[in-house]
């Protein structure tokens, strides 16, 4: 009996920490809701941080300190300034110093730096003498600092630049593309593209393919193919540069769910990996596909539309920022989209259904 008591604590406690809660704000106070609209902490804070890594930042008589998800003060409120936990450690500023620390509020000895920056998939960077490096949570330095600059990882890879030319590096501090390169983009399932000289291509480990005449590649984001501007128009190319749909576009989007926003003459709408119009150019702007399968478009205001073209959602919203997917898609994420109308955000299901029947004066997104 007692051990399926605390099986059963430790699920509940596995569920709380999971769950996604929004940063609301009720007229001067601020609190925090679940994906169907109710009150898990009650607004009561003047101020207040969204959560990250299972915290969040709240502010009590001008010092800051970290809730948990049931509401409860796990960090006291002590410091005068406060990042994000990422990594389970946090840069926070105590008595004009700042400073790492953990969960439990406990000041961490870390390598010495110009400048604290933030965990990022494990590793933090340090300045020296204007050269970067990064360390682990245990402060061992993992690379050493020999970097102008290094970006935030992603998936394990970042760019990094050294005397100049870029390259990437893995969070082992391993050169997976050499250093040679003027820029370069984000590195997805073993290519990135690149610019030498004058010249834009892909790399692909650590060969480099001119694509003739091109002057702009924008990131893959995962996705078999991405798009490029030739002679001011943008086309698509695959992974090995050849081009699948010519040049003809003014403006494009990634692909997300098969379907790509472009604009032909002035106008947006959604061709398949083949360069077919699926949805027609007419609205004003548009933006990519969530694995709702539902799109923002503009037209007097934004709505949304299925991946057949029918509006599901009727426009006269404003959307919201990035929900982390995709290339930074403004819309829904796991059924749910920030909107804004009458000058008030609040969040709609799929079926455009205001989530809690009620608006705030401040949202922000769903974090963990």
């Amino acid at each position: 009996m007692k051990k399926a008591l605390i099986f059963s604590l430790l699920a509940i406690g596995q569920i709380l920490f999971a769950q996604e809660l929004a940063l609301v704000k009720e007229k001067s106070t601020m609190g925090y809701i679940d994906r169907s609209g109710k009150y898990i902490i009650y607004p009561t804070f003047d101020a207040a941080k969204s959560f990250s890594d299972g915290l969040a930042a709240v502010k009590i008589k001008q010092l800051w300190g970290f809730i948990g998800k049931d509401g409860k003060m796990l960090i006291e409120p002590s410091f005068t300034n406060i990042r994000e936990f990422h990594d389970g450690i946090c840069v926070v500023e105590k008595d004009g110093a700042w400073m790492y620390i953990n969960k439990k509020g406990e000041k961490l000895t870390m390598p010495s730096s110009e400048k604290l920056y933030d965990f990022n998939e494990g590793l933090a960077f340090f300045k020296i003498n204007n050269k970067i490096g990064a360390f682990d949570t245990a402060g061992k330095v993992i690379i050493r600092e020999e970097y102008d600059v290094i970006k935030p990882f992603q998936n394990g890879f970042a760019r990094a630049s050294k005397n100049s030319k870029w390259g990437i590096i893995n969070i082992k501090g391993e050169i997976i593309v050499p250093f040679e390169y003027d820029d370069l983009g984000e590195y997805s399932n073993g290519i990135t593209w690149a610019q030498k000289d004058k010249s834009f291509g892909l790399v692909d480990g650590k060969d480099f393919k001119v694509i003739d005449g091109v002057d702009k590649i924008w990131d893959f984001n995962n996705q078999p193919l991405t798009y490029a501007k030739k002679n001011g128009k943008i086309g698509f190319v695959d992974k090995t540069g050849t081009w699948i749909i010519e040049p003809q576009f003014e403006k494009a989007r990634s692909f997300s769910q098969n379907l790509a926003p472009v604009c032909l003459k002035n106008k947006w709408g959604y061709i398949d990996p083949t360069g077919n119009f699926v949805i027609k150019p007419e609205y004003n702007d548009a933006e990519v596909f969530s694995s709702d399968n539902l799109a923002p478009v503009r037209g007097k205001g934004w709505g949304f539309i299925d991946n057949t073209g029918k509006i599901v959602i009727p426009m006269g919203y404003e959307i919201s920022a990035s929900f982390g997917f995709g290339e930074k898609n403004k819309g829904f994420n796991q059924g749910v989209s920030r909107v804004k109308k009458g000058g008030k955000w609040g969040f709609i299901d799929t079926s455009g259904n205001l989530i809690g029947d009620k608006w705030f004066y401040n949202a922000e997104l769903f974090q963990n």
